[in-house]
């Protein structure tokens, strides 16, 4: 195990995750990386990664892609015990890529978002579509 583990849960189809995934291994880490629509995900792992951000279901809520409309989760009256159940059956419905590190757990949207987590970064990273970042020091 890493001195600094890092746990990736991440979506190989979403660009953004494939990002995020590719910059921690270009600063030299070796995430744990959990597919979340295979292993889906557990009541006690989802609120602990709500509680670790200090986020609420609807925060981590994907509408793009899901069935979130269709199964009534955009209304504003939705509760989020509701939100939560409708994850727990629909993996998709949770937004990507969360890292967590020993410096805390985030949605990474942008890509970007992962650098403040880590120990070291990429002195640069070139995204999949040739945006380059150049992270401050």
């Amino acid at each position: 195990m890493s001195d600094f583990p890092i746990t990736l849960y991440h979506n190989p189809d979403c660009g953004t995750s494939r990002n995020t995934l590719a910059m921690i291994e270009a600063a030299g880490y070796a995430p744990t990386v959990i597919e979340y629509r295979k292993t889906g995900w557990t009541r006690a792992t989802l609120e602990g990664l709500l509680a670790a951000m200090g986020a609420a279901p609807r925060d981590l809520l994907r509408e793009k892609g899901t069935p979130a409309a269709e199964l009534g989760l955009l209304d504003p009256g939705t509760s989020d015990a509701a939100i939560l159940e409708a994850m727990l059956a629909h993996p998709i419905l949770v937004n990507r890529p969360i890292v967590v590190t020993p410096r805390g757990t985030r949605l990474c949207r942008p890509s970007e978002a992962v650098l403040p987590l880590l120990d070291r970064v990429p002195d640069t990273f070139t995204k999949e579509d040739g945006e380059i970042v150049r992270p401050a020091r």
